[in-house]
């Protein structure tokens, strides 16, 4: 992958917006506001698709992100630009805003997920308090005559042994 390109990617994506780059797994993460929103692989950029979007790219003929891992292929939810869309910045504007707002809609879920997770280890953690402290039996006070019978004991032995 050569610099020129990466270079070249951050120009045409120029009007979207301050886009960022940071390298990663032999290619590079293209972000904005810190949401990754395409890959840079293989002098080919690759932007973010989901269920909402990915009939654009299908459309545009454009394939899928795929990569070997562990001897078996695995894809991400990544499509090349579209050709056209390399062109300029003015055709590429479209692609990117819908590549971040896959971005978007996947940080959403992500977080919301996020919540739920964390209010049902809440809900967890209560349910086994409230479960512990209704098994834990109560301990009674001992009766007045046991704790007497007790300090008699005391006070015997103590005298037992300095006599």
């Amino acid at each position: 992958m050569s610099d020129a390109f990466v270079d070249y990617v951050m120009e045409l994506l120029g009007p979207f917006g301050t886009v960022t780059v940071r390298t990663m797994f032999g290619g590079h993460g293209v972000y904005l506001d810190g949401l990754m929103f395409a890959i840079v692989s293989g002098d080919s950029l690759y932007l973010k698709a989901d269920d909402m979007n990915r009939v654009e790219f299908e459309q545009a003929g454009c394939e899928m992100f795929a990569y070997a891992r562990q001897g078996k292929r695995a894809s991400l939810n990544f499509y090349r630009a579209p050709a056209d869309a390399m062109e300029s910045p003015e055709l590429m504007l479209p692609w990117a805003r819908t590549a971040y707002a896959a971005a978007l809609r996947s940080h959403a879920k992500k977080q919301v997920a996020a919540q739920a997770s964390a209010e049902a280890q809440a809900a967890s953690a209560r349910t086994e308090v409230r479960r512990r402290a209704a098994n834990t039996p109560v301990k009674k006070r001992p009766a007045r005559a046991a704790i007497k019978k007790t300090a008699k004991r005391t006070k015997q032995v103590k005298s037992a042994k300095f006599k």
